[in-house]
């Protein structure tokens, strides 16, 4: 039995020894504070990391289907940031799913890197692509530190756990969202806006090369939308992160993103950067309704509706 156990110690050890030098070949943030912007060299590229080609999605079990969703090729850039925008129920949430292979399209594939999506293993496509949910209910007691330490999971090898520094990176996302305050607190105990954070939180602590979020700001106040968008930005400067986000504000979506994606009925309607977008004629068109269109003074667009 003493053998057992200590063969067993040393094949853990032996396993965290290679989960550590597997993680240190891994760049880190410091903090949200030593991400100097102005420090980071640009290793930004043309390189598509995901794309769709002749997308189209139908209602499941029908032998034909009506769509619910068809779009002509879409490709991300590494290192862009996309606001997917549109009317409820236009398929902005169904795009992000699709995008993250948690749906599967009715014909033609989506790509990752060139790689059909369907051949990747789902732990290794977890380290590359995180998704956040606009809702996130949470069955069991969860604190908030286990939530974050969730993101950590697609990296743990088989019978090994967090190693410190997992759970380093894991507070660095919490300074990061504001939430360590929040740590040892029960997950469904804390507000909708909070729980929001502690989600973004376990993403950052994932570390993934694609973020796709739905609705990212759309429980939080003003400061936290801002907060959130910002660290947003400075993990796609720093970090040459890909962000997709769905989003029903359309002056943060013109604020933050350089690239609007605009669905109607869901088809594609327009696909370009905000002031090709986010005009009058188009915006009637698309939401019925008749608006007035200001820039602020960093030119971002806001959208005012005629009453």
């Amino acid at each position: 039995i003493q053998r057992y156990h200590a063969g067993q110690r040393a094949r853990e050890a032996r396993g965290r020894e290679t989960r550590l030098r597997r993680l240190n070949r891994v760049e880190r943030p410091e903090s949200v504070r030593a991400i100097s912007l102005s420090s980071v060299t640009s290793r930004r590229s043309d390189q598509v990391v995901l794309s769709t080609h002749g997308l189209i999605v139908g209602f499941p079990g029908s032998p034909a289907p009506t769509e619910l969703l068809s779009v002509p090729d879409v490709k991300l850039e590494r290192g862009s940031r996309t606001a997917v925008i549109g009317a409820n129920g236009t398929g902005k949430t169904t795009l992000l799913k699709i995008l993250g292979g948690i749906l599967k399209p009715d014909r033609q594939k989506i790509f990752f890197k060139n790689t059909d999506i369907r051949s990747i293993k789902r732990k290794e496509l977890a380290s590359s692509i995180s998704w956040i949910p606009q809702e996130n209910p949470m069955v069991f007691a969860f604190k908030v530190l286990d939530i974050v330490m969730m993101g950590r999971h697609p990296y743990l090898l088989p019978l090994i756990f967090e190693s410190d520094q997992d759970y380093q990176i894991a507070h660095r996302a919490m300074e990061m969202t504001s939430t360590s305050q929040f740590a040892q607190r029960l997950f469904n105990e804390i507000s909708s806006g909070e729980r929001q954070r502690v989600v973004i939180a376990s993403s950052i602590a994932q570390e993934p090369e694609i973020m796709l979020l739905d609705e990212p700001t759309s429980a939080l106040d003003i400061k936290y939308q801002l907060e959130i968008l910002k660290i947003l930005k400075q993990l796609n400067q720093a970090k040459n992160m890909t962000v997709v986000m769905a989003i029903h504000d359309l002056h943060l979506a013109s604020k933050f993103c350089r690239r609007l994606v605009l669905l109607k009925n869901g088809e594609l309607f327009a696909d370009g950067p905000p002031s090709e977008v986010l005009t009058k004629k188009i915006l009637e068109d698309v939401y019925g309704v008749k608006v007035n269109i200001f820039f602020a003074d960093d030119g971002s667009i806001i959208v005012s509706p005629e009453m």
